[in-house]
């Protein structure tokens, strides 16, 4: 049953499925060479605390649907302070690394949680966190972090977290 309706979702969201891929692209299948996060992120974290800004691809489906698996890249960059809204790479355990948005700040305390996740929440100090995420980097287009576009939808997504099971099956069916 939950196969059936899951075919004629997708049957349904053709025409809007091949309107989405036409803005922002597919994904790419050209072969890439990947390391394990453990690896590389510590890495790139120590190059963003030196201040050199950097851009990685983005492995995962936490961050949909601002932020696509393998298709899409950010750019990172090291900030003094970090707000609510703001998308950035944290350390949340030794050698474990994520980049999720920040939902709560107090003092010192910041909460991460993905923008695709319905539960799950991370829990950080403004110290483990190496970046902020500055750019978003699409096959065919860059939106900055600061676009007021780009911010009132986040802003809408974070209110709509009751319903985001929904929204994102709509949205997992368009792709």
């Amino acid at each position: 049953m939950k196969e059936q309706i899951k075919k004629l979702t997708s049957f349904l969201l053709t025409p809007w499925r091949r309107r989405y891929q036409k803005r922002n692209g597919t994904t790419s299948n050209q072969p890439r060479h990947e390391l394990p996060n453990e690896e590389w992120l510590g890495e790139v974290s120590q190059m963003l605390k030196e201040g050199k800004p950097y851009a990685i691809y983005v492995k995962g489906y936490s961050m949909r649907p601002f932020i696509e698996h393998t298709r899409d890249r950010v750019f990172l960059e090291k900030r003094d302070t970090y707000n609510v809204g703001d998308a950035v790479l944290a350390q949340i355990a030794p050698g474990h690394y994520v980049l999720h948005r920040i939902i709560e700040k107090r003092g010192d305390d910041l909460t991460l949680q993905g923008d695709g996740n319905l539960k799950g929440v991370e829990l950080c100090k403004e110290q483990d966190v190496s970046g902020v995420v500055t750019q978003y980097i699409r096959p065919r287009r860059i939106i900055p972090a600061d676009d007021p576009k780009l911010i009132r939808r986040i802003k809408l997504w974070r209110k709509l977290r009751p319903v985001r099971r929904f929204l994102l099956f709509i949205y997992n069916a368009i792709r």
